[in-house]
């Protein structure tokens, strides 16, 4: 079967960052697009041009849909009507550590039901190595379709990175493996819309083995510097200055950065999937291992910096009152999954501390069966706290506000670098 032209009409299963981003990306391009979503407060929100995500504006969402470019759906049965179809659902890990591939066979199965011929089908949610030949293919191969000749499968990773404005959609170079090389030729025709470069390697395998590597790599030297914060606290020397020195050297040098733990749903948990795939394999992953017992280990370091820092200002945990600065994974972005301020608040709330947070872009979260709300960040919120833990350092906060209010701030991730004064207030990672 000879390879068609680009599909005119694109479906993306699963609207959170990575499918809203994406298909407002291709829609801007151009390709009529079609999200496909079955929560319906998600779907509404498209529908009234109204962007739950902050890498995706209001006034171009609206526009988008008001032309008719992008549309929202909880009916799967339009599958059918699509060119490509593109898979971006979430990919957990389950109770035991071990990959959670529901949401992937979900769609899957309701592809399958509305697969026809010279259809493009892609999986972009991160996986391990073998999940498009050995889960997706027999799938949709069962249907009596033959990849290849009436259909093409391919595996391409998502990697937007929330927050990040340098690196937009339209400026990250995509990873393509395709089962048979036409699979591949046909979704680079594709990518191309969208991307400045596609790179097309051997295999889906290899696609999906791309992604893991680039994230078990921040993961692992993620662990590298947060190791070494504990080992410059023991010396006496500050970590933030060693690595800001060393980040000096032009070459064989990248500076990474010391935090309350890991967060989001990608780096604590994609290196996981490959260590999971390594051991079903025979092979023993020690580097990951070691990276995560100690990346994991972080909030209890958080804790216990925060107990030490109380003591030695004669305040017990027990009783205090403790406010978060920032409980988002990250800085500048709305998502809260697998965030270390969870567990830290969890912790500290265990030890008898009154807890509130505040956080611009996360108005609520669940901290085990508490619902708690972000808090103004008023003047007498930071004087009557007894600590200001700074767990995400947003930029639209003024710590040189809070180095003057709160009489004591545990810094974790060095946004205070810049305060000059009550730097006797402050204690750092």
């Amino acid at each position: 079967m000879s390879v068609e032209m680009s599909p005119e009409r694109i479906g993306v299963i699963g609207l959170g960052y990575v499918g809203l981003t994406e298909a407002v990306e291709f829609a801007r391009a151009g390709v009529p697009v079609t999200g496909f979503e079955i929560n319906e407060e998600r779907v509404q929100s498209v529908r009234s041009g109204q962007s739950y995500l902050v890498d995706v504006a209001s006034d171009e969402l609206g526009t988008l849909v008001a032309t008719g470019a992008l549309q929202a759906t909880a009916d799967f049965d339009r599958l059918a009507e699509m060119d490509a179809i593109l898979i971006c659902v979430p990919t957990p890990l389950g109770k035991t550590k071990a990959p959670d591939l529901t949401a992937v066979v979900e769609a899957v199965r309701g592809i399958r039901r509305r697969l026809r011929r010279g259809q493009l089908v892609v999986l972009e949610s991160t996986t391990y190595p073998g999940t498009t030949s050995e889960v997706v293919l027999p799938e949709l191969e069962s249907t009596g379709l033959r990849v290849g000749d009436d259909f093409h499968l391919c595996f391409s990773p998502e990697r937007i990175n929330p927050g990040d404005k340098s690196f937009p959609v339209a400026r990250i170079p995509r990873i393509l493996g395709g089962i048979t090389p036409a699979c591949a030729e046909r979704a680079a025709q594709l990518y191309r819309r969208i991307a400045p470069e596609v790179v097309v390697v051997s295999r889906a395998e290899a696609a999906e083995m791309v992604k893991l590597l680039e994230n078990t790599f921040r993961a692992v030297n993620i662990g590298l510097v947060n190791e070494l914060a504990l080992m410059c606290r023991a010396f006496g020397l500050d970590v933030w200055e060693i690595i800001d020195a060393a980040g000096s050297k032009p070459f064989g040098f990248m500076p990474f950065y010391p935090g309350p733990g890991l967060g989001g749903h990608c780096i604590p948990i994609d290196p996981l999937y490959l260590s999971w795939k390594a051991r079903v394999n025979g092979f023993e992953p020690r580097f990951i291992d070691l990276a995560h017992q100690v990346n994991s280990a972080m909030p209890h370091f958080v804790i216990t910096t925060v107990i030490d820092a109380l003591n030695a200002r004669a305040r017990s945990v027990k009783g205090s009152r403790v406010l978060v600065l920032g409980v988002a994974y990250k800085r500048d972005v709305n998502d809260a999954r697998e965030s270390p301020a969870i567990e830290i608040i969890g912790e500290l709330c265990r030890r008898g501390a009154t807890v509130q947070y505040h956080d611009p872009y996360v108005p609520s979260i669940e901290v085990g069966d508490r619902r708690l709300e972000s808090v103004p960040l008023e003047d007498e919120a930071l004087r009557t706290a007894d600590a200001a833990l700074i767990v995400t350092d947003h930029r639209v906060v003024d710590y040189k506000r809070v180095a003057e209010l709160a009489p004591l701030v545990i810094d974790t991730r060095n946004a205070t670098a810049a305060v000059v004064h009550h730097r006797d207030r402050i204690v750092r990672l």
